[in-house]
């Protein structure tokens, strides 16, 4: 018994990784390492895309999974469905263009996983934020605009989310197109204001920022947000 319990994890072991495998090469082939995507070669390979959701649309997140594994096979979905979105209305120049039965894009129930049917809000908020408090979460799904943290050009797995996380908050906080960043004053993006109970559970925001900026910021610093930008993030 035990024995075929061991083949039958080991079998959904490399399923799961084989779905992983196929987004992870397209994201590699068509997203360069500053994030910016060429939507354009996405929709030439359209179908090994849909292939991936097809097959996340009948895998059922697993309670035994680690906290790491589930976070980062939901930010796969997330960001993968996201793109889907993109390419069914594509050409557009944001994201926000996006409208179905009144709707707007982050409220459409469309992503199929494990069975159910879910919005991308429901995964961003009510899965990822509320069942795992990680403020990294931000910089793991991509909101498909100029303003967002860069879309990583690889797929998260249980390995890598913490360290790739880690890294990509740190690109996010030191890019000087999102944020702007001095020793007494610090213009943020709209993500740490609409999103502060996240960065400030274990401290305020400054101290969250300090975390992973290469300018050390006082105290006392002025904060302010900027302007997002919501045009498309690629081509």
């Amino acid at each position: 018994m035990r024995n075929i319990f061991l083949l039958l994890s080991l079998a959904f072991f490399l399923h799961t990784s084989a779905q992983t495998n196929t987004f992870d090469a397209l994201l590699k082939k068509h997203v360069n390492t500053k994030g910016s995507v060429n939507y354009k070669g996405f929709k030439q390979d359209e179908t090994q895309l849909k292939a991936y959701l097809n097959k996340l649309a009948v895998t059922k997140p697993q309670k035994s999974w680690s906290a790491a594994k589930a976070k980062a096979f939901w930010a796969n979905a997330y960001n993968a469905y996201t793109i889907q979105l993109i390419l069914d209305n594509y050409p557009l120049k944001s994201i926000m263009n996006i409208k179905k039965k009144g709707k707007d894009a982050w409220s459409i129930p469309f992503a199929k996983v494990g069975g159910k049917t879910y919005t991308l809000n429901q995964i961003e908020h009510e899965i990822l934020r509320k069942k795992y408090s990680d403020p990294k979460i931000h910089v793991a799904v991509n909101c498909a605009s100029g303003s967002c943290p860069q879309l990583a050009n690889y797929t998260f797995t249980e390995k890598n989310y913490e360290s790739k996380t880690t890294l990509l908050m740190k690109k996010f906080i030191n890019d000087s197109s999102r944020n702007k960043i001095s020793e007494n004053k610090v213009q943020l993006s709209k993500i740490f204001e609409w999103f502060q109970e996240d960065f400030t559970k274990e401290g305020d925001l400054i101290n969250f920022l300090n975390q992973y900026s290469n300018v050390k910021i006082n105290q006392k610093a002025k904060i302010s947000y900027l302007k997002y930008d919501w045009s498309l993030n690629g081509r």
